[in-house]
């Protein structure tokens, strides 16, 4: 059953939220996910429902280990519960604990039309480890087991995938920000319209192998852009300078370009970049041909005749999917690639091409340039975007359909 013809009137839901928002001091810098899963928890609440929502912030446990000096209470979902009440216009119940007397009786006492947050589910090993006893219990204190964290989706956590198996399949749901993420994703690699575009950047090239790997049975094109394009050309035998490159993948990337002609997909390396003498935002630059870079010198961002290639490659094609940026954006003498790209899909997608941005980088490009409402879908999952990309079933989404 969708989400929407789910009804929640006089159902205790507990949602699985990602609240695992940048946060320094109590102070969030990006509310983006928190305001993702707003309207989940309106929808059951106008339903006539109540809300017990639960998420990790960090790594709370690990983090401690190396750094003695920290306590859990740096690691508490407080500051979330607050700015959440405001922006929801009432209030939300904090529990310090998502176990306990305190949480088991505020869960079972709770009225319709109330909502409860509950602390850190990571504070406990139990949740990464997705043991059994833990997730039991945090399934008592709902009738309806609701999964909204699209961004944990690929953890077979306790409260993320454990847990389904509390609740029947007339009990268990995908939120509204699930069920968005999951039909992006799906019409993205079942259903695109060709010709179908995958840009791909982002420094390693073993970080992508997989993702690459499964769209050469999917795109007609790929572009790659970023510090991983550096290792195909080192092995082609281009020179490249003091740029980026993994010197025991350059085997990996000789074979998927003789699969990508193999199988027809064309792979569009960048022509030119942007190179520096040093990897800093003040550095000299020039631009060069990536198949002679000077020894000294690196590249940092794609050059003007790949902006032009790519773009127009972008600007021809009907399904786009976008993960990794095209050279150091975060630095403005290095962004112009990137913001290009951006605007690039921007523009394919006002003529009607629909575009799928993921991943962390490529999320806050587009961020930057303000173009994130240009683009057809946003996702708020990079590890899960990525994985599901790579053709894995992430447990989240299978715990569900169940």
């Amino acid at each position: 059953m969708s989400f929407k013809n789910f009804n929640f009137k006089n159902t205790k839901a507990l949602v699985r939220v990602d609240f695992n928002v940048p946060m320094k001091n109590g102070i969030i810098s990006d509310d983006s996910r928190i305001k993702a899963a707003l309207p989940t928890i309106k929808k059951i609440i106008t339903d006539g429902g109540a809300v017990v929502l639960m998420s990790h912030w960090g790594r709370p446990l690990k983090d401690i280990e190396k750094k003695p000096t920290l306590t859990l209470a740096d690691f508490s979902l407080a500051p979330v519960a607050k700015h959440l009440s405001t922006l929801l216009g009432q209030e939300v119940t904090f529990i310090s604990d998502c176990l306990g007397k305190e949480a088991q009786e505020l869960t079972a006492s709770l009225q319709m039309g109330q909502i409860i947050l509950l602390e850190n589910v990571r504070y406990y090993k139990e949740e990464e480890k997705g043991a059994i006893d833990f997730a039991k219990q945090l399934a008592s204190y709902g009738d309806v087991y609701v999964n909204d964290a699209f961004g944990t989706a690929h953890r077979a956590h306790a409260s993320t995938a454990i847990i389904a198996q509390f609740f029947d399949n007339t009990k268990k749901t995908f939120g509204f920000l699930m069920e968005q993420e999951v039909q992006a994703a799906n019409k993205v690699m079942h259903n695109a319209e060709a010709p179908f575009t995958a840009i791909i950047g982002g420094a390693k090239v073993s970080d992508k192998i997989l993702i690459i790997e499964n769209l050469l049975d999917r795109a007609q094109h790929i572009i790659i852009g970023g510090g991983m394009a550096y290792t195909f050309f080192k092995a082609q035998g281009g020179q490249i300078g003091n740029s980026l490159c993994e010197d025991d993948r350059l085997d990996m990337a000789l074979a998927l370009l003789t699969n990508a002609k193999n199988k027809g997909v064309q792979i569009h390396l960048p022509a030119d970049s942007i190179i520096a003498d040093k990897f800093a935002a003040d550095a000299a630059t020039k631009i060069a041909d990536n198949t002679s870079i000077e020894n000294g010198w690196m590249g940092l961002d794609i050059g003007p005749n790949a902006i032009a290639h790519f773009s127009e490659i972008v600007a021809n094609s009907k399904t786009i999917l976008w993960n990794g940026p095209m050279g150091v954006f975060e630095m403005e003498a290095f962004q112009n690639g990137t913001k290009a790209i951006a605007e690039a899909v921007a523009q394919a997608t006002a003529k009607g091409a629909f575009s799928l941005v993921g991943g962390g980088d490529s999320v806050a490009a587009v961020n930057k340039f303000n173009l994130a409402d240009k683009v057809s879908y946003v996702s708020t999952g990079g590890g899960a975007m990525l994985e599901y990309f790579e053709g894995k079933e992430l447990p989240g989404i299978a715990s569900i359909l169940a």
